[in-house]
């Protein structure tokens, strides 16, 4: 009908996460922004594996921004391993659906 009830609707991505280059310790923010109703929830994904934030582990360095964008206290590199490079995406989901970013790349800059 023609009434201002506000109908549900399922999430769509308005701000896609972009390709990312950072030096070693220093902060980053992978944008992720999405629309529903009911507002959905953000969840990230690198290189599909679901990426923990500080509502899992309150010392994690990466925390979910209330946009939904991804925030990195500072990238961790260390000599076993880059554990923040990879290919994210971020997924917001509400009962009716869900949609997918495009896929972003985080890169470390070389030592």
């Amino acid at each position: 009908g023609s009434h201002a009830q506000l109908e549900d609707t399922a999430p769509r991505i308005v701000e896609h996460p972009t390709d990312l280059l950072v030096s070693k310790g220093e902060p980053a923010t992978l944008s992720c922004k999405a629309e529903g109703r009911p507002a959905p929830a953000v969840e990230w994904y690198k290189d599909g594996e679901r990426v923990e934030t500080d509502r899992e582990d309150p010392r994690s360095h990466r925390t979910l921004l209330p946009g939904g964008s991804l925030f990195f206290l500072r990238i961790l590199h260390g000599r076993r391993g880059k554990p923040d490079e990879g290919v994210y995406v971020c997924v917001a989901r509400n009962y009716l659906g869900e949609a997918t970013s495009r896929n972003a790349s985080l890169e470390v800059a070389g030592e």
